[in-house]
């Protein structure tokens, strides 16, 4: 007779609340760093930033956002075969909270330094911490996609903090106070997570078993290769600039980020294709990942412009004053978390509503892609406005940011739980790293959209990124049906 299932944390297992606020100060510093990044970095020298000129600065910021999420790759593979979810989920919370503090010390090489820390700590944090949430749940369990819901919650409480703290007091006070701040919010995240462990049980307590010695000794070479190559790499890449014959400049390395991605992704799926572990149903959901991952890129290639060219845009062409009071323009970045808390319970309450007759996977991706792509329409117009009347309405933001937020919660949580549940056990990790390495292939191809503005008018940018989203939107949403079929019952 099976037991009843754990229903503690309104109506979802209790390990979902550690796993809820850990996520919530995990985001916090993330979002409280991303708020202030790109307006410290274009900052005057004379006002504390570093000075940077806008392609440049864009330029670093998609190189950062998209490394992050790439060394999602390695810490679902580390955290599957070597050390177990739970154990690399409090290793990176640490290093991600040294990176933070590495950030508020007035120098650039140690800030620089510290960005590199913290991408490295959130490749181990992020996929694995998702993946325990799947594992609270059984595979038939159809509180999961509602589940992920709550779960995204916490993320963007931490999300809708993080501006409103460290936002203004890094841009009005001291930059180095707001990225302290941030790293605080992470300290505190890694003390939940320690304290909350009792309540996750055996979920991504041990990496998956080994079949024989062969296949451990194979692990062990393996970690081997990876260390080796993780450091030798920057060494390479340090001797490479200093010995002049070829200089590192901030072009140089972006582009050489791409590259990294795209052959990071051609690898990652003639293994899934190609290779012959697979059993004939996991290959049918390899077929189904890969769909998602690519939708997934498109999509978050326009959404991550919050960071990018929509905070530009709120700083240099809206109307920042509230009731007669100048607000900063990191205040924007709060609107998006917002609507996810108000919006996520329906969306939930929704899901679990509809039961069998909510839409499968792919097509709440499609609805995702088009409802981003309708913001940017929204952004067009605003500026157009702005290049007549100067500076523009918030309302235009508000708009954007709520049409963004309806996607994102049709495709973002969905997403995670998808990934979960059509994942092979024995890489639960890796294929939540498969996940982030959409985000970061999309973050990547939004730096380099954004990277446009100042060569072209600001309103083609936000054209081209709408008109990219509802396309793809409207190609998914002809295929999801055939799509479906092929996730079975998990879609």
């Amino acid at each position: 007779m099976s037991s009843a299932p754990d229903t503690r944390f309104f109506g979802h297992p209790r390990g979902l609340s550690t796993l809820f606020f850990t996520e919530l100060w995990e985001r916090f510093g993330y979002y409280g760093m991303r708020a202030l990044l790109i307006l410290f970095m274009t900052a005057s020298v004379e006002s504390g930033g570093l000075g940077i000129a806008d392609s440049k600065a864009y330029g670093i910021y998609g190189l950062y956002i998209a490394t992050v999420y790439l060394l999602s790759l390695p810490g679902g593979w580390l955290a599957d075969r070597v050390l177990g979810q739970q154990r690399t989920v409090l290793y990176g919370g640490i290093l991600i909270a040294a990176g933070y503090l590495m950030l508020a010390v007035p120098s650039q090489g140690v800030f620089f330094a510290g960005l590199a820390v913290v991408a490295i700590g959130t490749g181990l944090l992020k996929p694995n911490i998702s993946t325990i949430v799947g594992q609270i749940y059984s595979p038939e369990d159809r509180r999961r996609d509602s589940g992920f819901s709550i779960f995204y919650m916490g993320i963007n409480l931490g999300a809708l903090l993080a501006p409103l703290v460290c936002g203004p007091i890094g841009t009005g006070i001291n930059w180095q106070l707001g990225f302290g701040l941030a790293g605080v919010g992470m300290v505190v995240g890694v003390f939940t997570f320690a304290a909350g462990r009792k309540h996750l049980g055996d979920a991504g307590l041990h990496p998956a078993p080994v079949a024989s010695a062969g296949e451990a000794k194979q692990i062990r070479e393996q970690l081997r290769n990876g260390l080796l190559a993780f450091t030798a790499a920057p060494l390479l890449l340090a001797a490479v600039h200093f010995s002049g014959v070829y200089p590192l400049t901030i072009e140089r390395l972006v582009d050489g980020a791409g590259f990294v991605l795209l052959l990071a992704v051609i690898v990652l799926f003639a293994w899934m294709f190609l290779g012959a572990e697979w059993t004939p149903e996991e290959r049918k959901r390899l077929y189904v990942i890969a769909v998602l991952f690519f939708a997934s890129s498109l999509f978050w290639s326009a959404f991550e412009q919050a960071g990018s060219s929509l905070n530009i845009f709120a700083a240099r062409f809206t109307d920042n004053t509230l009731f007669g009071v100048s607000v900063s323009a990191t205040v924007y970045q709060s609107l998006n978390p917002i609507y996810i808390i108000a919006l996520a319970p329906v969306f939930a309450w929704l899901w679990i509503r509809l039961g069998h007759r909510q839409p499968s996977s792919p097509a709440k991706f499609s609805l995702g892609l088009i409802s981003v792509g309708l913001g940017f329409v929204l952004m067009m117009i605003a500026a157009m406005e702005a290049g007549t009347a100067g500076r523009v309405s918030p309302l235009w933001l508000a708009g954007c940011y709520l049409l963004h937020t309806t996607g994102e919660l049709c495709l973002s949580p969905v997403g995670l739980s998808a990934f979960t549940k059509l994942a092979p056990a024995r890489v639960a990790g890796l294929m939540m790293g498969v996940w982030f390495l959409s985000i970061s292939t999309g973050n990547y191809l939004g730096g380099r959209l954004a990277a446009f503005y100042g060569e072209l008018p600001i309103q083609d940018l936000f054209q081209t990124t709408a008109t990219f989203a509802i396309v793809a939107g409207l190609i998914l949403a002809l295929v999801a049906r055939p799509v479906a079929r092929l996730m079975g019952a998990l879609r």
